[in-house]
């Protein structure tokens, strides 16, 4: 009988959209079915294969009826960016359960050219336009200034732990052909960057770019058949949870109970222990991501994803090699990164990435949605379970 979790489920297409970068002359249905189309054929498949679909935003049935499918299965769960680590796990139900036998989720976005694009307009009904957005908390990088200052201050922290980790990000970009920025930096060329809101300079922050990427999945026993059977990554484990919709009503400020149990959840299913993971994915939008990351998930204790991150633990040839594209900070962050971290965990497990780690068995994603308002873990493998 087929799992979701344990390795009974596989990732057997993944592929990002050609370009990424500045794409005008694309628009956002446009990313998303050319993104589609090359996972597919990265699986060996074609649109009449699939009967499950899923994205976020883009209705899915709109991405389904420009690929000419009728699905029997559709998710269009949307939790921001990491929607699409919530799409894998419910695509493993689905294929469990017989819902669907091929699930094509897919994303694209362009976040830089704005093709396609519905403008931003507030709702001052919603709990941010009464609670913050009077306030002048508007946009991520204002928002997120209360929660990290929060952070660093409760553990003697400072804004030169937020420039390693943009640093660590950069020196992964730099083998990376496809990456945004590619330029080395220091720590002390991120704090002179110019300032965007306190503590954030420009390089703490994330790029902003068009693009897409698309994920086909399966049952592990069907992916067999497939010429591509030896490039299949099994899904051993995942977890998803949700906190409040607006930051200053965080459970928390300086810990987020989401990241906790959402990867609790996905540690729990795989079976395994944080020792046992070999290269990460952390969603990176801004630098104090990775920090309360490494700390909410179990990596390390608390106060200590500062040091960990110093002492050159995330680089290469270190004992947790994370955000091995370059993150979000400098690979590219269409707006939603949460598929891009996706990608880059299953060019790892397959040995194709740019800044290939050695001897990668488990790699752990740990998404997040709405700043701080969800949470997706994942926890995939080139071995079945």
């Amino acid at each position: 009988m087929t799992s979701m979790h344990g390795g009974d489920v596989a990732i057997v297409g993944a592929s990002e959209s050609t370009r990424l970068g500045t794409i005008p002359d694309m628009s956002v249905l446009e990313l998303h079915v050319e993104s589609a189309l090359n996972a597919l054929a990265d699986a060996g498949l074609t649109p009449a294969d699939v009967d499950g679909i899923a994205n976020d935003v883009m209705p899915a049935y709109e991405v389904a009826d420009m690929l000419g499918i009728r699905p029997r299965w559709l998710d269009g769960t949307s939790v921001g960016g990491c929607s699409f680590m919530l799409h894998v796990r419910h695509a493993a139900s689905a294929i469990a359960s017989g819902a669907a036998n091929v699930v094509l989720i897919t994303h694209g976005e362009s976040g830089r050219s704005r093709v396609g694009t519905k403008p931003y307009v507030g709702d001052p009904s919603s709990l941010a336009g009464q609670f913050e957005h009077p306030y002048g908390a508007l946009a991520p990088y204002s928002s997120f200034t209360l929660p990290v200052m929060g952070f660093l201050e409760s553990r003697g922290m400072s804004r030169r732990d937020l420039a390693e980790v943009a640093s660590a990000q950069r020196s992964w970009a730099e083998r990376n052909p496809r990456a945004l920025r590619q330029t080395p930096i220091t720590v002390d060329e991120v704090l002179d960057a110019p300032p965007v809101a306190y503590p954030f300079t420009r390089d703490m922050c994330c790029v902003v770019t068009d693009g897409g990427g698309a994920l086909v999945m399966m049952s592990a026993e069907r992916a067999k058949d497939l010429p591509s059977a030896n490039r299949a990554i099994y899904l051993l484990g995942s977890g998803e949870s949700s906190e409040s919709a607006i930051i200053s009503q965080m459970d928390d400020l300086d810990s987020f109970g989401a990241f906790r149990r959402s990867s609790d959840e996905a540690f729990r299913t795989a079976g395994i222990e944080r020792a046992d993971v070999d290269h990460a994915m952390f969603y990176d939008a801004f630098a104090h991501l990775p920090l309360y990351m490494l700390e909410d998930t179990g990596f390390v204790g608390r106060g200590e994803s500062g040091a960990f991150i110093r002492e050159g633990h995330t680089r290469a040839g270190g004992s947790l090699p994370m955000n091995t594209n370059g993150g979000g900070l400098s690979y590219t962050h269409t707006g939603k990164y949460g598929m891009f971290a996706i990608q880059e965990a299953v060019r790892q497990l397959r040995g194709e990435a740019a800044a290939q780690v050695p001897d990668v068995e488990i790699s752990f994603v740990q998404g997040v949605g709405m700043m701080f308002g969800a949470a997706g873990s994942l926890v995939l493998s080139n071995k079945e379970n």
